[in-house]
């Protein structure tokens, strides 16, 4: 309804952005007055496909490596998703529809396609892969009702760095802002122990940023890419 309202009125992008913090804000009020402001868990089911200690019983290693049955359902349901999501964008009549109305509005309007339809589905989409990932969010971490604001800025920025309207770009911005945060803040004494010769091993943690600086990074890389280029690594729109 808000947004129906001012694309009536052909606001400009900017106002819709405004309108989009605002309506963050009512929908976060909302989900903090029917949910509550305590933390959600979803712990049933098996939590792990492999076990550390189950890893160094069967490598005989003596580091382990455990892989979460959340982060397996991840992986598994991105695959899945941004597939069904590009084939219907770039197959169906539908798709091909609403990829012409955001390119050029009027002359979407001129061939006969139907805006109201096209939002409608829009919204359906979006709302369907904003559950599934909050779902999927879930399943892996407790999470509270504003913690959407500590995602707010990585997810921008990763759409931002893989181009805006591109399903693939989606997820490998996704991957390029992860792999930087952890990067840039990870201890890498342990790595550098192992690494180095004997009597050479650090005694400190080896870290270039605490990590509380992990948004830092997100903004850093934001910023280099709306500076050099906007259209992100798969060619999208700029912004």
């Amino acid at each position: 309804m808000v947004y129906k309202f001012y694309r009536e009125q052909k606001a400009a992008p900017v106002v819709l952005v405004i309108v989009s913090i605002g309506v963050m804000f009512v929908m976060n009020g909302l989900v903090r007055f029917i949910i509550g402001p305590d933390n959600q868990r979803f712990a049933d089911g098996e939590r792990f496909i492999i076990k550390a200690r189950a890893f160094k019983q069967a490598t005989g290693l003596s580091e382990g490596l455990a892989f979460k049955t959340s982060q397996g359902l991840t992986i598994v349901t991105t695959i899945i998703v941004v597939a069904a999501l590009f084939w219907f964008l770039n197959k169906t009549r539908t798709g091909k529809s609403m990829r012409a109305f955001s390119d050029n509005e009027d002359l979407a309007l001129l061939s006969g396609i139907n805006p109201e339809r096209v939002v409608m589905i829009t919204w359906i989409i979006v709302a369907a892969l904003a559950t599934i990932a909050g779902t999927l969010y879930g399943l892996d971490k407790s999470f509270k009702p504003f913690t959407y604001f500590q995602l707010l800025l990585p997810i921008f920025a990763s759409a931002i760095v893989g181009g805006l309207g591109s399903p693939l770009g989606a997820v490998a911005g996704g991957f390029v802002i992860a792999f930087s945060e952890v990067t840039v803040t990870y201890a890498f004494k342990k790595v550098l122990t192992y690494l180095a010769p004997e009597g050479w091993e650090p005694s400190t943690l080896v870290q270039l940023m605490s990590t509380d600086y992990k948004f830092a990074v997100s903004f850093a890389i934001l910023v280099i890419v709306l500076l050099f280029k906007p259209t992100g690594l798969f060619k999208g729109k700029s912004v």
